[in-house]
């Protein structure tokens, strides 16, 4: 279609003739609140349990309400893990604190979880990764009696068939558990204080292949760092080392894609050094997720922001290859990366870059970088080899091979 002149001009005068618009207010939160009935039939079937265990996830958390649910589960010696990526959401040195349910979790935490008679899922969808590719819960009726707090009324009973749904949001359903009176605990006290025990077990650093030890360089940082450090992430393998072997402290410390996806780290970390300048902000990437957004460093240099990027580079895309590996041992196809100096890379930008090949070399090359005030790429290789903290990828190859043989 083309336009005459006529239209023209009337397009022109629409372009540029000022309307009269009302401003809108700021968008609202509406969250339901739990009734009173179902937080008596909560109390009771509590109180019925014998091994019972809540679950942390979801959105819309706010201070009060994770020292709220804190409350609430420490009153009833009650064992908490948090779900994926939300570690956030109760301190993890609590002593009623047993581990997270992320991809590939604690195989003690797994046994708990399945072994329960009574399961508190508060905020979590229950997605296939806290479920363990929905092994951990029967679908549709789950084993374990399971209360299902969600803030959407349309995810009760989408996959799972909870004996007490309740549509509530985060902040309602806490202040309403902490105001319970709390039951008698006593058939589970020292069950909860085992999972904090193992919980601790499994956050103590283990090697991987090569000389640089990626939990020993996680330990040692969150072992000397503030409490409110805030932990930026992308998706992949890396992030395994991330979440096993810190400890998050307070809720808004971890920024993490529970989607999976790449790339999210550097302006995740930009954007938490831009929105809290008095804090230490940290962020992980695998060398091809620092690959999709690394750029986001000149805004970072912009604004004056001065996060911490921990390259962890291992020259693939070792998510990809882990599973070319145990799907088709030896056939790899497009996983390789050829990767810049990304220490000159930060450099270039006007920021801070070192590069670190030695466990030895880190925490000096890290405190080079705190003082420099710049934003600054730790540029840390890994043997490809150590592909998560638990196997290799030589492992994987070979077992991978014996099942086809078999």
């Amino acid at each position: 279609m083309r336009l005459g002149a006529r239209d023209l001009t009337a397009l022109d005068a629409l372009l540029r003739e000022a309307a009269a618009a009302v401003d809108a207010a700021p968008y609202k939160t509406v969250q339901a609140s739990p009734g009173a009935a179902e937080m008596a039939q909560l109390r009771e079937m509590l109180a019925a349990s014998e091994r019972p265990m809540m679950l942390l996830g979801g959105t819309t958390w706010t201070a009060q309400a994770v020292g709220d649910i804190t409350a609430f589960a420490e009153a009833n010696r009650l064992a908490t893990a948090s779900t994926f990526r939300r570690q956030d959401r109760i301190d993890n040195l609590h002593p009623c604190y047993a581990g997270d349910l992320a991809i590939g979790p604690s195989p003690k935490l797994a046994e708990r979880v399945r072994e329960a008679d009574l399961v508190i899922a508060v905020g979590s969808r229950l997605s296939e990764i806290v479920s363990s590719s929905y092994t951990l819960f029967d679908v549709p009726r789950p084993r374990q009696n399971l209360v299902h707090v969600h803030m959407g009324v349309e995810e009760l009973g989408r996959v799972y068939q909870a004996e007490l749904p309740i549509n509530a949001g985060m902040v309602q359903f806490a202040a309403a558990a902490k105001a319970l009176k709390p039951v008698d605990s006593s058939a589970w006290a020292a069950s909860t204080e085992a999972a904090h025990n193992d919980y601790l077990e499994y956050s103590l650093p283990v090697s991987n292949p090569g000389a640089l030890q990626l939990a020993e360089i996680v330990s040692s940082l969150r072992d000397q760092l503030p409490r409110d450090t805030i932990v930026a992430n992308g998706g992949g393998n890396f992030a395994g080392w991330v979440h096993r072997f810190w400890r998050y402290r307070e809720f808004g410390t971890q920024l993490g894609p529970t989607s999976g996806s790449m790339g999210y780290g550097v302006p995740a970390g930009v954007a938490a050094a831009l929105a809290h300048p008095e804090r230490t902000v940290l962020s992980f990437s695998g060398d091809g997720c620092f690959l999709m957004n690394g750029q986001e460093i000149a805004t970072a240099i912009q604004y004056g922001a001065a996060p911490i990027f921990f390259v962890v580079n291992n020259g693939m895309y070792g998510t990809i290859r882990m599973h070319q590996e145990r799907t088709f041992p030896g056939r790899v196809l497009a996983t390789a990366l050829r990767n810049p100096d990304f220490a000159l890379y930060a450099r270039a930008f006007g920021g801070h870059g070192e590069t670190v090949e030695e466990t030895a070399e880190f925490l000096p090359a890290y405190e080079r970088a705190l003082a420099s005030g710049l934003p600054s790429i730790l540029h840390v290789k890994v043997d490809p080899e150590a592909i998560t903290p638990a196997t290799t990828l030589s492992a994987i190859r070979a077992q991978a091979l014996e099942k086809g043989a078999a």
